[in-house]
């Protein structure tokens, strides 16, 4: 998806242009830029005309000279073809955007590093809708390089190593060549672009030019206030139509039982989305040794609950074994694709922290400070009682839903038919509503909140999000079945709701995130292809007519949602697995059609999301844990309150409490030993990463030696003159 446009210059300072065609900008804003540039154009000198030469004539094109002759000693100037933009990133501005402020923004990606720019390629599209204020973003092949660095990507070397990325070594990766320019992927190099606008922050400004309501001071994001002004609407990465057709065809085009094509679809949407997709599939694959268990235990065994000690141990052992070889097979999937040597420090401040502009003692560089108590106040004395009262509310409605149950029971013992039999699900099925109501609001309330606290980074802001979501969502899920084992002492009740609540949740999950936007898509497209020829909608697609149909699609808003329906499902899986066998069997069916219902969203219904790079599942591997963790106290429970465990002590009730006690201490400490024993990554990765360590620590004492060398042969000069 190349287009072409009218040549851009560029000199080795990197001083991105802003491009105009002739003619053909629409917009006061897209001219005003144009004629600052040809301003500027004046006393570019020969440096400038070697430069066009060196490309041929440019009929039409626009080229911004700023005073580049000071580093043309040390760097050369290059040139960016008719065919060499490579539009990556859509902006999309507000058709009420004032003129001046779209030049003040377009002027800030384009300028250099050292005045706070981005040192972006920028150029508008022409469209036949009047008002539209929609940019290309671009970016010439050494600033993706250096941008590359910047960022930390890891590549592979020649001699097979995972090294982080830069510049100066840059002949040692793998495939790397001068005029490759597939060394980074699609993704990486949006991802990368990203990464430079949303460290785009205000410098001397006190207001958005054209806004004055709209404030800003040193240090605050100007794409976060752009956007919580209004001014600007999304920013969104542009698929690459020929590979995502191959990627589907790979992925879900065809009927088969297989492993999903990871690498391609890292290649294509990044780390953290793979990662997601091997982790639903690992687990899925993980989920079938309990179904096939579970299958005649629901069958032969269903109300001998001394039947159920060995499924409940094997149940407590299965949850860690999967859980640590997890952490290995994560280990290998990263450390081939380089998120594994990642380093933290390259984590900027994310684009929504603020503060007074200050400098980082760690890395020089200057960024927003914020006052770490007044982050810790806001938390402990707003967002925690915001927390218990939300968790209050939820147990107030498990109570209406335990009077619901009463009132359908007493239905059926005076009536006594089939539909009072059905009455008896109806409760259940209620809540189960209720609850995936609830928490979808509280989700709202918690992202406002856990903003509002202002993080400084994004691995900070979604630790402290999942642990609100994690504590609601467990409650509201599970608090009536523990009601009801522990209080109610109910197993058939226990049965019916996890029953009920597992295939409800499941069945509104599938309909909210797949099927329901599948067809709000589908209906779309029906509207476009009347716009459009039907060939060309299938396959010819113009850059005009690509983003008009991309930026009408939906926003995927991240893997949070997928993990937390992986969690609770776990849970039910785990937690009364010796009450319900089935659960295993549901989930394992939940999670094959929910393999190709995602794969379709991510290909067809969302917009294209930006790459995000990460070397494991985050928190939620903690929340996996501690699930599995509450599951062993769980089950032992259950299993010591049947009726066969109360007969062995008929007289003493101490003595089964600290049996069952004992018990699940024991299996804990099993737990917790198997844990220790597998190694959380294996070997050869294990080896590989010491041998970075060791060379590196080698690299380190080289340059003290050179640094001391140097040093003493200056001073026995100094000596010796």
């Amino acid at each position: 998806m190349w287009s072409r446009q009218p040549v851009l210059v560029l000199s080795r300072t990197l001083l991105p242009w802003t491009v105009c065609s002739a003619g053909g900008v629409r917009g006061g804003a897209s001219c005003r830029a144009w004629n600052r540039s040809e301003r500027l154009r004046k006393g570019c000198g020969g440096d400038r005309d070697r430069a066009v030469s060196a490309g041929g004539a440019r009929p039409g094109g626009r080229e911004r000279q700023t005073s580049s002759q000071k580093m043309a000693q040390s760097w050369s100037f290059l040139d960016i073809c008719e065919s060499d933009f490579r539009p990556l990133v859509v902006i999309e501005l507000a058709k009420t955007a004032k003129a001046e402020t779209i030049e003040w923004f377009t002027e800030r990606i384009v300028d250099k590093k050292a005045k706070g720019g981005a040192q972006l390629l920028v150029k508008p599209l022409l469209t036949e809708k009047e008002g539209e204020n929609i940019y290309l973003v671009g970016a010439s092949y050494l600033r993706l390089l250096l941008g590359a660095e910047t960022v930390g990507l890891v590549k592979e070397c020649n001699d097979n190593s995972m090294r982080t990325f830069t510049y100066s070594s840059r002949k040692t990766f793998k495939d790397f060549a001068d005029d490759n320019h597939n060394f980074l992927t699609m993704a990486e190099c949006q991802y990368i672009i990203k990464h430079e606008l949303e460290n785009l922050r205000a410098k001397d400004e006190k207001v958005i030019p054209g806004y004055p309501q709209a404030k800003l001071y040193p240090g605050k994001s100007i794409v976060r206030r752009l956007l919580t002004s209004g001014v600007l609407v999304q920013i969104f990465p542009l698929q690459d139509r020929e590979e995502l057709k191959k990627l589907c065809h790979s992925w879900y085009g065809r009927v088969k039982v297989g492993y999903q094509p990871l690498d391609e679809i890292r290649c294509y949407f990044g780390e953290t989305i793979a990662l997601y997709f091997a982790f639903l599939e690992y687990f899925t694959f993980a989920l079938i040794p309990m179904a096939v268990i579970g299958i005649p235990y629901y069958v032969f065994a269903w109300e001998d609950y001394d039947k159920y000690v060995m499924f409940a141990t094997f149940n407590l052992l299965w949850s860690t074994v999967i859980l640590e070889v997890w952490k290995r097979i994560c280990a290998t999937i990263t450390y081939r694709w380089g998120t594994l040597l990642m380093k933290r420090q390259f984590e900027e401040p994310r684009p929504g922290f603020h503060g007074v502009l200050g400098v980082n003692p760690v890395t020089g560089r200057e960024e927003p400070v914020y006052s770490s108590i007044k982050r810790q106040l806001r938390i402990y004395l707003v967002s925690l009682p915001f927390v218990c009262l939300c968790l209050y509310f939820s147990l107030y409605v498990m109570m209406i839903y335990f009077d619901l149950e009463e009132w359908a029971l007493d239905y059926h013992e005076e009536n006594d038919s089939n539909f009072s039999s059905l009455m008896l699900f109806v409760p259940s099925i209620i809540y189960a509503v209720v609850i995936e109501i609830m928490n979808r609001i509280y989700r709202y309330a918690a992202e406002f909140l856990t903003s509002w606290e202002n993080h400084r980074l994004e691995s900070s802001y979604q630790n402290h999000l999942i642990l609100k979501v994690l504590v609601f969502n467990f409650l509201n899920c599970f608090a009536s079945l523990f009601y009801i084992a522990f209080v109610l002492f109910d197993m058939h009740l226990l049965r019916q709701s996890l029953a009920t609540l597992l295939i409800t949740s499941q069945i509104l999950n599938q309909l909210a995130e797949s099927l329901l936007p599948y067809w709000l898509q589908k209906r779309y497209n029906k509207r476009m292809k009347k716009r459009l020829c039907p060939p060309k909608f299938d396959k010819d697609l113009s850059l005009v007519e690509q983003v008009n149909l991309e930026k009408e699609m939906g926003t995927y808003c991240g893997t949070f949602d997928d993990y937390l329906e992986l969690f609770l499902q776990f849970g039910y899986v785990s937690l009364f697995s010796c009450v319900y066998p089935l659960a295993a069997v549901f989930a394992v069916l939940n999670n094959i059609t929910e393999i190709y219902s995602d794969a379709l969203k991510m290909c067809n219904v969302y917009k294209r999301p930006f790459a995000e790079p990460t070397a494991n599942i985050g928190v939620w591997q903690l929340a996996f844990e501690t699930m599995s963790v509450i599951s062993v106290v769980t089950n032992c429970v259950l299993i010591g309150m049947s009726p066969q465990v109360n007969a062995l002590f008929p007289d003493s009730k101490m003595e089964h409490i600290l049996t069952v006690a004992l018990v699940e201490h024991l299996l804990l400490a099993v737990k917790f030993t198997i844990a220790f024993v597998i190694p959380d990554k294996p070997r050869d990765i294990q080896i590989k990463l010491a041998k970075l360590e060791f060379e590196s620590l080698e690299a380190l004492k080289q340059q003290v030696w050179l640094k001391i060398n140097f040093l003493a042969s200056t001073v026995m000069a100094a000596k010796m003159t």
